[in-house]
């Protein structure tokens, strides 16, 4: 038979007779590559040992699972860290993701089991001066600096009783196979593709370190995502101290969930309770200033939402918002002139989240709709008040999820008044943002 050749699409799986840098079907580029059809290739694969059972009969067995040295952080990841398991942590550069990785190494080393920290970007002396600074010289940490694939797969051999690896990053990686360039979409997938093989055989954690596109995603093809087990961001403002950790894929626990760190000097530590963590230093008698109880995950804290209003100088008004999307900023901006009857087309509407969150809580709208009420007429909120409902294009007020949530935490931090969507059959609670206005500014 006549051996043909094809090239297929690693990501869709389409097949074309000749080489093109963008997929037809998917849109992809560079995911084109070379396979042969030959007679070994139709063969029929007579193997019987794969056979179908009742998953009933799986063994299962009890999974051993690794100390972070963090309580907050295990149970983000479902009780700790699994043998075996590939994890994807992405970040923007410089927000801490090295630094945490040096700390949980810390903390594995500690509990005698082995962890190696293989790093493509920095030298060994730069491992080294952080460790110093982070006061884990002692812990035990072994490091190398290299970017070959074939170092890396050695060290999986030779480190004897190893438990963790690190690979910061895998954009970084070259595998000897491929002429490409580090970074390219077919060196991350044949790197990734062979730690995971390792790291499933060899019964050892693996920790890939991505980089991020400026849209905040991690960069490289979307099916490193799917390869592993776990996908978690690092996440938060550069100029602040505090980060978020969220799981957005977990195949061992739940989804959705987040810790919170504080950097300091010596590295980050969990912020215990976050419940009223980015309300230090508010001053509660200041107008244009609202506390909402926004649920982000499974957990509900208390966050301080700013507006500004003020006359404008410009043909066209300035509309600023920082933590959220200005898109949501207009659209409340137009029902409130709609429906309450204000004027805002003269003054330059400036909004922000404090502490340099970023939120997408579509439970901040009421809160953002008495910020800038209360900031425009120059009036105070009670000091004790807090606020959560969605406000829809007509001004009514709608329920969000997490209602409970936020009403128990609301009443357990001492808030009050309380200022929420009709919830179920309850008759209290706020059906529009004219009931908003009648009762705090009428």
């Amino acid at each position: 038979m006549k051996i043909k050749s094809v090239y297929i699409c690693t990501s869709c799986k389409s097949h074309s007779h000749r080489w093109q840098g963008q997929c037809s079907h998917c849109g992809e580029w560079n995911s084109l590559e070379l396979r042969q059809n030959g007679p070994s290739a139709t063969k029929r694969d007579t193997r019987t040992d794969n056979i179908p059972i009742n998953i009933k009969s799986v063994q299962t067995g009890s999974a051993d699972f690794l100390g972070t040295g963090m309580e907050e952080m295990d149970e983000l990841l479902g009780g700790g860290i699994v043998p075996g398991s590939v994890i994807l942590l992405g970040g923007e550069p410089g927000i801490g993701k090295s630094t945490l990785l040096l700390q949980l190494c810390a903390a594995v080393s500690e509990d005698g089991n082995g962890s190696l920290y293989v790093s493509g970007e920095e030298s060994l002396a730069q491992i080294r001066s952080r460790a110093e600074r982070l006061a884990l010289l002692d812990s035990g940490i072994s490091a190398v600096s290299t970017n070959s694939l074939d170092d890396v797969l050695d060290a999986f051999i030779s480190q004897s009783g190893l438990r963790l690896m690190i690979i910061d990053s895998v954009q970084t990686m070259c595998s000897p196979e491929l002429d490409t360039i580090p970074g390219t979409p077919s060196q991350i997938r044949a790197v990734s593709s062979r730690l995971i093989q390792k790291a499933k055989e060899s019964n050892i954690c693996v920790v890939l370190v991505g980089h991020v596109t400026k849209d905040g995603h991690i960069a490289g093809p979307k099916l490193l995502e799917h390869m592993v087990d776990t996908v978690l961001y690092l996440e938060g403002d550069k100029e602040h101290l505090f980060r978020i950790l969220r799981v957005v894929k977990n195949r061992f626990g739940p989804s959705n969930e987040l810790v919170m760190f504080e950097m300091d000097s010596k590295g980050l530590n969990v912020v215990r309770d976050p419940s009223t963590f980015f309300l230090k230093a508010r001053d509660p008698g200041l107008s244009g200033s609202a506390v909402v109880m926004a649920v982000d995950g499974q957990k509900p804290f208390a966050i301080e939402v700013q507006a500004l209003a003020s006359s404008s100088f410009l043909a066209i008004p300035r509309r600023t918002a920082l933590g959220f999307d200005l898109n949501r900023l207009h659209l409340l901006l137009a029902v409130m002139e709609k429906k309450l009857n204000l004027n805002m087309a003269q003054s330059d509407i400036y909004t922000k989240i404090g502490g340099g969150l970023r939120l997408s809580d579509p439970g901040m709208d009421l809160g953002l709709v008495a910020a800038v009420i209360s900031s425009f007429q120059n009036v105070s909120l009670p000091k004790r008040s807090v606020f959560w409902g969605e406000v829809d294009l007509n001004g009514q007020i709608r329920p969000v999820l997490g209602h409970d949530l936020r009403m128990k935490q609301a009443l357990k931090l001492g808030y009050k008044p309380v200022f929420s969507p009709r919830h179920g059959n309850s008759e209290t609670g706020l059906a529009n943002i004219q009931d908003l206005k009648r009762i705090l500014f009428n």
